[in-house]
């Protein structure tokens, strides 16, 4: 719990580097400040995210200046077609030694880093999908019967294109559910287009500061799990994910005519988690029932399955996200 003059400092510390932060971050991206701000939620909830959005509106450029400000090992693997489970986990080689006696060595792959990059991740089949989230759930890859465990802290940013499905795999909604975020970012205003082409066609090269250690991000992560919740905001958050499931007797009519699948309980355990982490990055030591509703859209988006109903209604899972949160 945070009663503790430390925990206080602490809270007092990430709200002062969060606005540190963003002002660092400002060098390099215009706008996309929400975009921001949720991704942070995430790093210190121990989730991932996943950035979904049309070319060049900055999702891998946010992800390097987030690496280069919180000072954490950056990888970034560019998903394709022929991409095998081995490019990501690592391989074993064959080497000789000094004596000249044959060994196999383990050669780790690029999630072997804090925090990486999953470029089009629905570019490549399956299998190779599967070994990254296992990997992002477990923190550990197992090769030849060793396990080696990930370096903390460690996060998965991933990004889809969402105009071009052609050659693409999407994700199977069991695997979407491990991503705690799923972040669509939007074109940017006539001025915030205006900074861009300034910035990035003139001389302008600025050096981003480290913000964070990552040590102090493993604290303001142990942070987050002892933040108190209410057991109002608690049962608000369950009974919300409930209202979700269209056999729930409870739920409402608009989700029972649109929805075919609802959210499961990893829905509740992150719309607890982003709102006492976004409660504590505002200076608040709790969240309240309107943190839950700011976490909302981007932890249920790609948990509600709707069905053919809400196709010839033009009903989004968005507008049933609104109008459940109302």
């Amino acid at each position: 719990m945070i009663n503790s003059s430390s925990d206080v400092r602490l809270v007092e510390d990430l709200n002062r580097k969060h606005s540190e932060l963003k002002k660092e971050i400002s060098k390099i991206i215009v706008g996309q400040d929400e975009i921001i701000d949720r991704i942070l939620i995430a790093i210190f909830a121990q989730g991932h995210c996943m950035l979904v959005g049309v070319p060049g509106l900055a999702k891998t450029l946010i992800v390097k200046s987030l690496a280069d400000v919180l000072d954490l090992k950056y990888n970034r693997i560019q998903f394709t077609p022929d991409l095998m489970p081995s490019d990501i986990t690592g391989t074993e080689i064959l080497e000789s030694s000094t004596s000249g006696e044959k060994i196999f060595k383990f050669v780790k792959g690029p999630v072997f880093s804090n925090l990486l990059l999953a470029d089009e991740i629905n570019r490549t089949p399956p299998k190779t999908q599967s070994a990254l989230l296992e990997a992002m759930q477990e923190h550990k890859v197992t090769a030849a019967g060793v396990t080696y465990r990930l370096d903390e802290p460690f996060f998965v940013l991933a990004t889809q294109n969402p105009i071009e499905q052609e050659g693409t795999y999407p994700l199977p909604e069991a695997q979407l559910d491990r991503f705690m975020f799923n972040l669509w970012l939007d074109y940017p205003s006539g001025e915030e287009e205006i900074e861009i082409v300034n910035k990035t066609t003139s001389s302008y090269s600025p050096t981003l500061s480290h913000i964070f250690s990552k040590q102090e991000i493993i604290d303001f992560q142990n942070l987050v799990k002892r933040v108190p919740v209410a057991e109002e905001v608690i049962k608000y958050a369950v009974n919300q994910v409930r209202k979700t499931r269209p056999q729930n007797p409870e739920s409402p009519d608009y989700i029972k005519n649109y929805i075919n699948y609802g959210a499961g309980p990893r829905a509740s355990q992150y719309l607890i988690l982003g709102a006492k982490t976004y409660a504590i990055l505002n200076g608040r030591y709790t969240p309240e029932i309107n943190d839950i509703k700011i976490v909302s859209k981007p932890v249920l988006r790609h948990r509600l399955i709707t069905n053919f109903n809400s196709d010839a209604d033009n009903v989004t899972t968005l507008d049933l996200i609104d109008k459940l949160f109302k």
